[in-house]
């Protein structure tokens, strides 16, 4: 399917990116008016964008329906000032309940039974229950458009964050394991990160793989062997020896491997993946290798 974005409706468009620019990050947004009323709602159009100065960006966008803004821009360009509060699972219903359209009086807080505790350095009040909490001063705002679901860029600066102290680890850094963040979908969907959800790829940031263009032809057109697989193996700095190859392929470490793949087709193809599935990237290297 190819999608012309003139050519379809705003609320097609808007469903289509949601479904595919996935999961997005949460912000959870506490925020107040002149006149003291509070506000709480989420937005998903939302991520850091730097460390130095600290900024956060999130987008109230125009309502599609009726081209209407949100109480939350509204309150920000009234007093420039908003928490963002981070989601996690136990508290995704009653963040959802807190996106309902109540009247600009009413306080989402009540509403959705989330626990005002006062900022140190900023007017609107933080939500308790959130993991971490960040006190921003808003730097600026830009109007992408003036229809309907245009957005609106809420630049914000941290001033203060506060963190849950059972959500870090031992170096008192966040634990991706403790904090059980949620974040957003397309529709009605969620993600949770958590259990099997989560998992580690090394960054190679101190290194310089070979690429994996520089991977042996008959490897990297392998049929067992995915694209994660070939990324895996073309993250290394340098191949085996053939030393490291000869000693392997004598140790009878081989044999067992392959044999353990039941599959004579392109078995040490088989039990390479299962290394690489493992993150045993040097001996996937060695079996591949050895089989010239």
């Amino acid at each position: 399917m190819i999608v012309d974005p003139k050519e379809v409706s705003t609320g097609r468009l808007h469903a289509i990116m949601l479904g595919a620019i996935a999961p997005r990050p949460i912000a959870f947004a506490s925020t107040i008016d002149k006149e003291g009323n509070v506000n709480l709602s989420p937005y998903s159009f939302f991520n850091a964008f730097g460390s130095n100065p600290p900024t956060l960006i999130f987008s109230p966008a125009r309502r599609v329906r009726d081209n209407t803004i949100k109480h939350t821009l509204e309150n920000v360009m009234e007093v420039p000032e908003v928490v963002i509060n981070v989601v996690n699972f136990n508290m995704v219903q009653q963040m959802s309940l807190s996106s309902t359209e109540y009247p600009k009086e009413q306080n989402e807080f009540i509403k959705a039974g989330f626990t005002e505790v006062p900022s140190s350095k900023i007017k609107p009040p933080r939500v308790k229950e959130s993991p971490v909490q960040f006190e921003c001063k808003v730097k600026d705002i830009i109007h992408l458009g003036n229809e309907g679901g245009a957005g609106n860029l809420i630049v914000c600066e941290i001033v203060m964050v506060h963190i849950h102290d059972d959500v870090l680890d031992i170096n008192k850094g966040i634990d991706q394991k403790k904090i059980d963040l949620v974040s957003r979908m397309g529709g009605n969907w969620y993600c949770r990160a958590h259990g099997d959800a989560l998992f580690e790829v090394e960054k190679p940031i101190s290194t310089l793989g070979i690429g994996v263009d520089s991977i042996p032809q008959g490897i990297r057109l392998s049929p067992i062997l995915t694209g994660n697989n070939l990324g895996q193996l073309g993250n290394v700095e340098s191949l085996p020896s053939e030393a490291e190859i000869n000693e392997f392929k004598h140790s009878g470490e081989r044999d067992l491997l392959i044999n353990a793949s039941l599959s004579a087709d392109f078995a040490s193809h088989r039990a390479a993946a299962k290394l690489l599935e493992e993150g045993d990237i040097q001996k996937a290297w060695l079996l591949l290798l050895s089989d010239n």
